[in-house]
């Protein structure tokens, strides 16, 4: 078989991609754009794409093709409509990352919820050798235990939040934004009560008709002023306006996002206002990005296609 990985650096030059020859001859491109895409491709029997859109305009010439491999969970490039009527098998990788998803949260919150910035900056400036007492509390924080932890999108991840959480003493609500999700051992809440009773919020839902544009202006005005607004689910679940015009008019205490609206971050998103790091951090897509995640995703990789190859169902989108 032909297998054409299109968007190696997607992975990083640390992961190992030799469990693919078994499979067949294998060419590996750093990047690829959906315009160099076709000639890429034309030969091809098997795809590995991470963002690349998957589509008529990218995959009409590829005449022998059988399987794209997507190396993440969410599948919005891929036109399935297309693939199903060409009879193109897709195949995505789940689970390999929710663990890092979930460490990544407590990392972002704790960063901005205890003002690491602000105290690291102290010492490291030389302020602390001056100071006249040992200790210095200027910028206020406070204890997670007692306060309220609202979840938007209880899945996977959001359960897997939901228990440190817990550990930490909070108390969790949360909002399923499909309005068919139901779990017993939180309390469901409207979203108008998550915002309006939230000490913390984190979004961990996908982006789709319900979700897109979820957080603006309105809904930012329900919030606490003390409150804090993780987003690690999709970029374009809050208004990336809307959350600066918040974040520099005190509307929230602080923000925390490891996703954009688009990515990479574009020169005139007005998030680059906030230059002040106790309200806001900005991680570049990385909480699913430790070593071994992204190893895990080839080796998903390759098991998806044993699957595929024995005539197993493992991981295929329809």
């Amino acid at each position: 078989m032909k297998i054409v990985c299109l968007e190696a650096n997607c992975l990083g030059d640390d992961v190992d991609l030799t469990c693919l020859e078994e499979f067949g001859e294998v060419t590996v491109y750093g990047s690829s754009t959906a315009d160099d895409t076709p000639e890429r491709v034309k030969d091809a029997e098997v795809i590995v794409v991470n963002k690349v859109p998957m589509n008529a305009n990218t995959l009409s010439d590829a005449k022998n093709l059988k399987v794209i491999c997507v190396t993440a969970t969410g599948t919005n490039i891929i036109d399935t409509e297309y693939t199903n009527a060409r009879g193109i098998t897709v195949m995505n990788v789940k689970g390999y990352s929710t663990d890092a998803v979930v460490q990544h949260t407590f990392a972002l919150l704790f960063y901005v919820y205890e003002k690491l910035s602000y105290y690291d900056h102290f010492v490291k400036s030389g302020e602390y050798v001056k100071n006249d007492i040992f200790s210095h509390f200027d910028k206020k924080f406070f204890e997670l235990k007692g306060k309220t932890w609202g979840i938007i999108g209880l899945g996977e991840i959001g359960r897997g939040v939901t228990k440190i959480a817990e550990a930490f003493g909070c108390n969790i609500i949360y909002y399923s934004t499909s309005g068919k999700n139901y779990n017993q051992d939180y309390t469901l809440v409207t979203l108008d009560e998550l915002l309006s009773q939230s000490d913390i919020v984190s979004i961990h839902a996908p982006l789709n008709e319900q979700t897109i544009d979820l957080i603006r202006a309105e809904e930012l005005n329900k919030m606490k002023e003390t409150a804090v607004l993780m987003n690690l689910g999709r970029g374009s679940i809050v208004n990336e306006a809307d959350l600066a015009d918040a974040l520099e008019k005190d509307k929230i205490t602080a923000a925390a996002l490891d996703v954009l609206s688009k990515e990479p971050m574009t020169p005139d998103n007005p998030l680059l206002r906030i230059q002040d790091s106790t309200k806001l951090i900005i991680t570049p897509h990385i909480a699913w990005a430790p070593v071994e995640t992204r190893r895990r995703v080839v080796e998903e990789v390759c098991l998806n296609m044993r699957a595929y190859l024995s005539g197993v169902e493992r991981n295929i989108v329809k």
